[in-house]
């Protein structure tokens, strides 16, 4: 295979061979030449080493060359390092006595066979353990530190040198563990030796494609901006959702266990391993993070768009700190750079979304009154909008924190009435409020009708109150916002009673008086008939659909017009021999009762009151 090809025109001398890596000036500490050699110990050293390299050579014909040896018996692993190490050590001696071409020629040949040997056992260690070595398990066989709290020691059972922090490890993290030492002493081994790029070569590649593979199993797609413009709202929605749930666990898990794997295995040499972790995750990493920009970029219209941003910035901002930590070198600044502006990138998109749906509201040019004084679409959907982003308060404060709108009013302090009111979230959705309410207060002007435009009023500004104590903004903006809208609503219902029935008020007597003639009486009554019908033929088509307001404006109005008329129709109903009483006070509480719910009536005249309130319950 070529991933296990040695470099066969490298049988000079020079050993290690220079610019493979930093790593061939490293030795390993577990592993110790002899000190003070002499010739016949390097030759000494050199036939030992022929016995077990040989042994070992994948060229051979013997069953040991493809046998893994790591697998196979670790002792004997342990020993083939110790030799290698050793023969390198008498190399270097042998060449600075200038001693015999013969035994440095054999030596290198041996260094050659034993590079080859130890290339394809690093490349089977990371094949068969592919599944083992997962982010789980490799923070697991890690100490605090991020070095391996076990290592190779001839004079220890193996399952003793097993323990983490006291305990005992399972037999998946026994193993992942034992994988790990195998590929970090294989890796110094041959860095060390001069082979440094053949082993970066194989880990490079073997885990590009694990890293590769893993966002592909995660949904990553390399997205291009035409192709997100092309997208429906429901395939685009589904590719930020899986987006959302992919990137917490490719930082959480696939890059940082990457990275901790890279730190360890290549810990001899820091170059070594930032250079190795940012090209294994270089493209995959780039790619992720730029799925973000392309949807801030993109000008798709529908008004949930504005949510899933929020999430993106919400996402990217909790795993900032981690993007922080794993991306920190100079080598992989270009991916926290792009995740960092992918997250601005957002924030500036949120940022003009909330700016065009303030000049939305104030631009709406629709100018058909809304039949009955009832709740104006625009109030419906601005609430609905309104009161989903306040589940976002502390991403929206974020980033309003860094783009404050200028046209904000100064809101003060006393405004609201909790901490959180001096966040960028709750001013700007109170403002968004207010520009709402103007708008409101133009449209109500719509209306020829003046009691009908402050029942208009009172309807949206109710609604608005609901949607706020229905949802976070109850929170943000607190109770003294509340009690000082709720004060308006009331002001506004006792502006449409006087307009709307003051009429009808002033057609009874103050004072009920035994002194009235008879044409007096017939008078006041007929006023009264024809004022309550004509006032009750218009209200009767008003619609007040909170039920809470509408029973607070019956009481109101039977509680002023009721008990004045139940008294003078029992005073005054005999002298009038009923000729000219058309209403009962049972009656009118009745006819009260119907009021508010938008009902049409065909008839111009007075309908008789509705059965369902025959007791007339609402009045006594």
């Amino acid at each position: 295979m070529v991933l296990f090809q040695t470099a066969n025109n490298h049988n000079h001398l020079n050993i290690p061979r220079k610019g493979l890596s930093p790593l061939s000036k490293t030795p390993i500490p577990t592993f110790s030449s002899p000190s003070s050699p002499t010739p016949s110990m390097a030759k000494q050293t050199i036939q030992n080493a022929e016995s077990i390299i040989k042994k070992w050579d994948v060229n051979s014909s013997s069953l040991t060359s493809v046998t893994p040896l790591f697998h196979h018996n670790r002792k004997e692993a342990r020993e083939f390092l110790k030799c290698v190490m050793d023969l390198r050590g008498s190399m270097h001696f042998l060449v600075s006595q200038n001693s015999s071409p013969h035994d440095l020629v054999l030596a290198q040949n041996l260094m050659q066979i034993a590079m080859k040997r130890l290339e394809k056992e690093f490349y089977q260690i990371l094949a068969s353990n592919r599944e083992r070595l997962d982010p789980e398990s490799v923070s697991t066989s890690l100490s605090s530190d991020g070095s391996a709290s076990f290592h190779y020691d001839d004079d220890e059972d193996e399952v003793d040198q097993l323990k983490i922090a006291g305990e005992s490890i399972s037999e998946v993290e026994r193993v992942s563990a034992l994988a790990m030492t195998d590929l970090k002493a294989i890796a110094e081994c041959m860095s060390s030796s001069g082979y440094g790029k053949e082993c970066l070569k194989i880990y490079k590649l073997f885990r590009k494609s694990i890293v590769d593979r893993g966002l592909y199993l995660l949904g990553i797609e390399k997205f291009k901006s035409s192709q997100i413009n092309k997208m429906n709202w429901e395939s685009l929605d589904f590719s930020i959702k899986n987006w959302l749930n992919a990137v917490k666990i490719a930082v959480k898990s696939l890059f940082n266990g990457e990275k901790i794997l890279c730190d360890h295995v290549f810990s001899a040499s820091q170059t070594i391993r930032d250079a190795c972790f940012a090209e294994i995750t270089m493209e995959g990493a780039t790619n992720l993070f730029k799925f973000p920009e392309i949807i801030a970029q993109n000008k798709n219209s529908r008004p949930e768009r504005i949510f899933r941003l929020l999430e993106l910035h919400g996402t990217i901002s909790e795993l900032r700190p981690e993007i922080e930590s794993i991306f920190n070198v100079d080598l992989t600044s270009a991916i926290k750079s792009h995740a960092l502006s992918s997250l601005q990138k957002v924030g500036d998109s949120v940022f003009t979304l909330l700016i065009n749906f303030g000049s939305s509201i104030r631009k709406d040019s629709s100018k058909t009154p809304v039949p009955g004084g009832g709740i104006h679409p625009l109030t419906q959907s601005s609430m609905s909008y309104i009161s989903s982003l306040s589940d976002y308060d502390r991403i929206l404060s974020d980033i309003l924190s860094v783009h404050p709108p200028a046209e904000n009013p100064p809101f003060p302090e006393s405004y609201f009435n909790n901490p959180t009111a001096i966040e960028a979230a709750p001013i700007h959705l109170a403002w968004l409020i207010l520009v709402l309410l103007c708008k409101i207060d133009s449209k109500a002007q719509q209306y020829k009708d003046v009691s009908l435009s402050y029942l208009f009023l009172a309807n949206n500004l109710q609604f608005i109150i609901n949607q706020v104590q229905t949802s976070n903004l109850q929170h943000l903006l607190g109770d003294q916002w509340l009690s000082k809208h709720t004060q308006k609503i009331k002001q506004y219902a006792s502006s449409y009673e006087l307009v709307a029935w003051n009429r009808v008020f002033k057609t009874l007597p103050e004072r009920t008086t035994p002194e009235l003639s008879h044409e007096a009486v017939k008078d006041c009554f007929r006023r009264f008939n024809a004022a309550f019908e004509e006032a009750y033929m218009k209200q009767i088509l008003r619609s007040v659909p909170d039920g809470k307001l509408r029973d607070e404006l019956k009481v109101s109005i039977a509680g002023k017009l009721v008990p004045v008329y139940k008294e003078f129709y029992e005073t005054y109903s005999r002298i009038s021999n009923g000729d000219f009483v058309r209403i009962s006070p049972d009656d009118l509480g009745n006819y009260l009762s119907d009021l508010f719910h938008g009902t049409r009536i065909s008839s111009s005249s007075l309908p008789s009151p509705s059965s369902s309130h025959s007791n007339g319950c609402l009045l006594r």
